[in-house]
């Protein structure tokens, strides 16, 4: 796929996908109204959520765009495995980002229909790892990524980066 196609994918798939995850549907939940903060320290907690799963989101997308040369879409997979920047200390970064993205918001806005979202979507995200994107990647770079799969965690990172 060419670098800028994929840019342009890319770009799309992150309004299309995490926009609607992490953004439209937390609006339709909560409608972004503030309620009394879970505990003290909640809105700065939420804060570094929102704030780290932001960074790492765009960060992970712009790796399959310019490293990968495709999307994070199924329609358009990667040419290459990334195995580089946040993919060094989890394996599902964007996915990880999108989790904290919407537990950031449940604790800033102290919602508790909106947490539960948090730990549906979490889950919808697992299912969707665990029999369709593994098995997919296996048969796409078979022992690289099986050698990439041995070594970096699929949900809690590494502390150190893995070094491949």
């Amino acid at each position: 796929m060419k670098r800028l196609r994929a840019i342009l994918g890319s770009a799309l798939f992150l309004f299309a996908a995490p926009g609607v995850v992490a953004g439209l549907f937390p609006y339709w939940i909560t409608g972004w109204r503030f309620g009394a903060p879970a505990f003290p320290g909640a809105a700065f907690v939420a804060a570094a959520l929102i704030a780290l799963g932001a960074i790492v989101l765009l960060d992970s997308f712009a790796r399959f765009a310019w490293q990968g040369r495709g999307t994070p879409a199924p329609i358009a997979p990667t040419e290459t495995l990334v195995v580089s920047g946040w993919y060094r200390h989890v394996r599902n970064p964007m996915y990880v980002a999108v989790t904290a993205l919407n537990i950031g918001q449940a604790l800033l806005f102290a919602n508790t229909a909106q947490a539960l979202y948090a730990a549906c979507i979490w889950l919808a995200f697992h299912l969707f790892v665990y029999f369709y994107e593994e098995p997919t990647l296996r048969g796409q770079f078979r022992e690289s990524y099986d050698a990439y799969r041995r070594a970096v965690p699929r949900w809690l990172p590494r502390l150190t980066p893995w070094r491949g």
